[in-house]
This record gives C-alpha cells, sequence and structure tokens, in this order.
C-alpha cells in the first residue's frame, strides 16, 4: 500500500489491484514477505516430521535404496511439478489457489473443472493436517513413556493427544496472520538448525556406521508381497515417504492474498521449499540409513527411524533428536491448518462448501476462523479408523491417511497443469515464467503423478490386506481408495444433480463479496 502526494489520499497496492482484477477484495490481512511466504510451505513439507514419523514406509517397502535413490527420483520429479505450479501462481495469486487456476485455464467446462480441483484440494489438505498432527502425537506420547515409563503407545492414548494437538493448532490459527507468519520464519531456522545438530549427533555419536554399499544399493521387502513384484509394486509403495512429505506446496498460493509482492514471492516460494527441503531431507536420511550398521540395528530400522535411532545411539541422543523433531513438527502443523483453511475459506467464499456463509467469514483479525474449525473437526474424523488397531501393529490407518493425503492433492496440482499444458502459448504469464520449458516440465509433471500416485497407493499395502486373498484382514484393508474415490463419486453425484446448475467457478465480485459477507474496513490500519 501506498499514499499519493499531499492530499492525493490512499491508493491501493500493485497486490490489490491483481486481486481485484481477478475478482476478489482485499479481505485477509497482506502482512507476510516473500520469505514468510517461502517459510510456509517449508514448514509444512517439514522434514523433520515426514522423514522421521514415515521412514519405515520406505525401509519395509524397497530397503535402502528406496530411501537413497527413491528420494532423489521423487524430490526431482517434485521439483518438476512445483516449477510447473509456480508459474500458474505467478499469474493468478489467489488463495483459492488450484480450482481457481482450473478455472481459468480450462476452455471448456471451466466450472467443472473447477469443482473437482477444489474438492480434490480440499481433502488432499484435510488428509495432510491429520497425518501431520497424528504422526506428531505418537511421537509426543513416545517422548512421554521414555520420561515416565508408561506405555502411552496405544490408540486410545494417542488420539486423546492427537485431539489435543488440533486444538493446539487450532488456536494458534485464531491469531493475526502476522504473527503466523512469524512462527513459520521461526520455524525456517529451527528446522536449518536441527537438522544441523541431528546430523552432528547421528555422524559422531555412533561407533559403527552401514557400508555405501548397504545404503546406496541393498534391497529389502517386508510388505509380504512376492519379490517378483519388488520392481513394479513393493518399490513404489516405498516412494510414499518422500511423496507424502514433499506435500503442500500450495499453501504459497493459498496464503498470497496475504503476501507482498505475491505475483513474484508465491512462486518462487513454491519451487524453492521443495528443492531446499529435497536436498537437506536427503542428508538427513542417508545419516539415519547408515545406522543401520548391522542385524540388530537392520530388524529394529524396520520398526520406523525411532526404533532404530534406540539401537544406533544413546538415550540421551535419542530424546535430544526426538524434541528437536516435536517441536519442527508442532510448527509443521499450525502451518498446515493455516493453509488447509484458507483453502476452505477460499472455495468457501465461492459458495462451494455447504454452509459457506459460515467458512467464509473472517474475524475481527481478518482470520477465517470458521474454517479453520471445520479443517480440524474432519482431520479428527479422518482418522477414527486408527481407534481399532489391528493384530498385526501395522499402522493402517496412517499409511491410509498419508496416501489420501498425497492422492488428493497431487491430483489437484496436476488437473491445473495439465490444462496450462494444454492451453499452451495462449497462456497470460505471470511476471515468473518457464519460458518453453513449461511445454516438457508440465507433460512429465501429469505422467508422475498418474503413475506414482494414483496408480501406487490405492493399492493394498500387506498381503493380508488383499480382499481375496485366504488370510484377508479388514484390519489391514487400505481404505484410501474407499476416501478418494468415494468423494470423487459423491462430489460427482452432487455436481450432475445440483452443483452444476449453481456453481460456475470462481466467479465471486467484489460487490457480491460485500453484500453477502459483509465488507471489512477498506484500508486497515498496519497491527
Amino acid at each position: 500500500m501506498s499514499t499519493g502526494p499531499a492530499g492525493g489520499g490512499y491508493q491501493t497496492s500493485e497486490d490489490e489491484q491483481i486481486l481485484h482484477k481477478l475478482g476478489y477484495a482485499q479481505e485477509l490481512f497482506r502482512a507476510m514477505g516473500g520469505f514468510q511466504n517461502f517459510a510456509i510451505s517449508f514448514t509444512i513439507i517439514s522434514i523433520l516430521a515426514g522423514c522421521l514419523t514415515s521412514y519405515f514406509i520406505a525401509f519395509n517397502n524397497g530397503g535402502p535404496i528406496a530411501i537413497s535413490w527413491g528420494w532423489l527420483w521423487v524430490g526431482l520429479m517434485s521439483t518438476i511439478i512445483s516449477l510447473a505450479m509456480a508459474e500458474i501462481a505467478s499469474a493468478y495469486p489467489t488463495a483459492g489457489g488450484l480450482y481457481y487456476w482450473s478455472a481459468k485455464l480450462a476452455r471448456r467446462n471451466a466450472p467443472a473443472w473447477s469443482w473437482f480441483t477444489g474438492w480434490f484440494n480440499l481433502v488432499g489438505q484435510v488428509a495432510i493436517t491429520a497425518s501431520i498432527d497424528f504422526g506428531l502425537a505418537t511421537v509426543i506420547n513416545f517422548l512421554i513413556s521414555s520420561y515416565i515409563s508408561d506405555n502411552l503407545l496405544t490408540a486410545r492414548w494417542i488420539l486423546f493427544t492427537y485431539a489435543l494437538v488440533l486444538i493446539l493448532h487450532g488456536l494458534i490459527n485464531t491469531f493475526r496472520v502476522a504473527l503466523v507468519g512469524l512462527l513459520n520464519q521461526i520455524s525456517v531456522w529451527w528446522h536449518v538448525a536441527g537438522v544441523a545438530v541431528i546430523l552432528a549427533v547421528l555422524i559422531f555419536v555412533p561407533d559403527n556406521h552401514a557400508s555405501a554399499d548397504f545404503v546406496f544399493t541393498d534391497r529389502i521387502n517386508n510388505s509380504g508381497f512376492s519379490d517378483s513384484m519388488y520392481w513394479f509394486y513393493v518399490l513404489p509403495l516405498g516412494f510414499l515417504l518422500t511423496q507424502y512429505t514433499i506435500t503442500g506446496f500450495d499453501s504459497c498460493a493459498h496464503v498470497s492474498e496475504e503476501t507482498h509482492g505475491a505475483a513474484d514471492a508465491a512462486a518462487k516460494g513454491v519451487w524453492r521449499s521443495i528443492f531446499y527441503s529435497a536436498a537437506i531431507g536427503w542428508v538427513l536420511l542417508l545419516a539415519i540409513t547408515f545406522l543401520a550398521a548391522g542385524p540388530d540395528q537392520r530388524d529394529a530400522a524396520a520398526g520406523g527411524s525411532i526404533p532404530l535411532l534406540e539401537s544406533a545411539l544413546g538415550s540421551g541422543s535419542v530424546k535430544l533428536i526426538l524434541i528437536i523433531s516435536t517441536v519442527g513438527q508442532v510448527f509443521c502443523g499450525a502451518a498446515c491448518l493455516t493453509s488447509a483453511s484458507r483453502m476452505c475459506y477460499a472455495f468457501s467464499r465461492d459458495g462451494a462448501i455447504p454452509g459457506w456463509r459460515i467458512w467464509s467469514k473472517v474475524n475481527h483479525n481478518r482470520v477465517p476462523v470458521n474454517a479453520v474449525l471445520f479443517m480440524a473437526v474432519f482431520a479428527a474424523v479422518l482418522t477414527v479408523p486408527a481407534f481399532f488397531g489391528n493384530a498385526a501393529g501395522i499402522p493402517v490407518a496412517f499409511f491410509a491417511v498419508v496416501s489420501v493425503a498425497v492422492i488428493g492433492l497431487y491430483i489437484a496440482y496436476v488437473i491445473p497443469i495439465y490444462l496450462r499444458w494444454r492451453m499452451g502459448d495462449r497462456f497470460q504469464t505471470g511476471p515468473w515464467t518457464l519460458g518453453k520449458k513449461y511445454k516438457w516440465m508440465c507433460l512429465v509433471s501429469v505422467i508422475e503423478v498418474f503413475l506414482v500416485v494414483v496408480i501406487g497407493f490405492n493399492l493394498p499395502f500387506s498381503s493380508s490386506g488383499v480382499p481375496w486373498e485366504s488370510d484377508f484382514d479388514w484390519s489391514l484393508f487400505n481404505y484410501t481408495p474407499v476416501v478418494t474415490f468415494g468423494v470423487f463419486i459423491a462430489v460427482g453425484i452432487w455436481w450432475l444433480a445440483s452443483a452444476r446448475n449453481w456453481f460456475t467457478g470462481p466467479r465471486r465480485t467484489i460487490e457480491e463479496i460485500d453484500a453477502e459477507i459483509g465488507a471489512p474496513p477498506p484500508h486497515p490500519e498496519s497491527p
């Protein structure tokens, strides 16, 4: 914002002018800088969260090569996806993000493209919030158990802690966006410094380390499926470690209406958050895998990163690492709910969610508190199956929630990328552009999402989770396709039966918003 010459009065900022052209009033408070925009995605990706809580997925489904080489491959593919998204974010810097992009990029049936993109994104946002906070609750309970010598790692205790974590993150997200932005900024430095400390511990404390041959060439298949399925089924399951960790980078777009210079800052935040996370995360995962020096450590690694750390390090070192990780996950979960609530707010603002007038309201701090509550409650509902557990001790509910997050988010990512590729040179770029490189980057992105996400993570995680097998167990059934395809069918029927008659995409005008929700003060003072 700026003021004109003496007596000239107020002038709208360039960010507000762009937002007005996109059809929206400046309702949210624009208080983030470029670094804070980058910080929210970097925090949501959170290598301190994903790398540690989902380590066992890759170790059991592929082994060390799923970690060492799998991380590099999927990280590279995700970076290409982020670059394709960044160009679109530069052209359309609005909180609606993906569903808004689809509406503007589709030549025909724009409302339908927008509708399905928005719902996949919404489900993915719920699931990523649920998975991060559920993993955080597990680590918190483990830490408490180690101090009070009591086993709190039962399903009931973890779910109780999970509920408390959701409440905490909900409360954090009721404050002004300036405070949320500051927390994300602190989070970046916590992650960088924390990883440095953890690496020092992992390198210098253990007496022995695994060989490079083990870390870069060894294969492990603990899935229950035959070794003949290793390369085309088991190993892709192991890619879930990377694909899950490197998610949530659309958050840079979702907070773009709260970012100065969003047309440039949001685009850079999208790809930079992945690039730096992928580089630092790879080093961290290698250091953890090098701990598996002998049979005992390798058996422990099958249970996850925490048992491996306990087997290779002293209790003091393990607690230090887990405390650093826990704080990082607290930051991560809060940022996830921030991004999720902004997406919910924007989608509601365009009338797509039942009760949209409630979820699109902002409070006196210009924060969509109702949307925060909406997303937190549904994140809690999504993890209800975890309450029942299973005799094999396989965290199928966590697997499924992680898969729902990956599938929902990446399908939402790739729809506007495909539409942008189809539009070709007719696409009007923003200040940040790929030039002609969009042609192959967009195509690679579409193929990657189809092969790795859609095919890989809708399938059973265990041979006993296959319905036609003699040892089938419902508690081991992967309910990811039930959720993802169930949502697709539900919103598809809703679209055909009703929504196509009234949802026309992001068509909300400034005047409609002012009339239906109530306009905020036109030019708020800085806090």
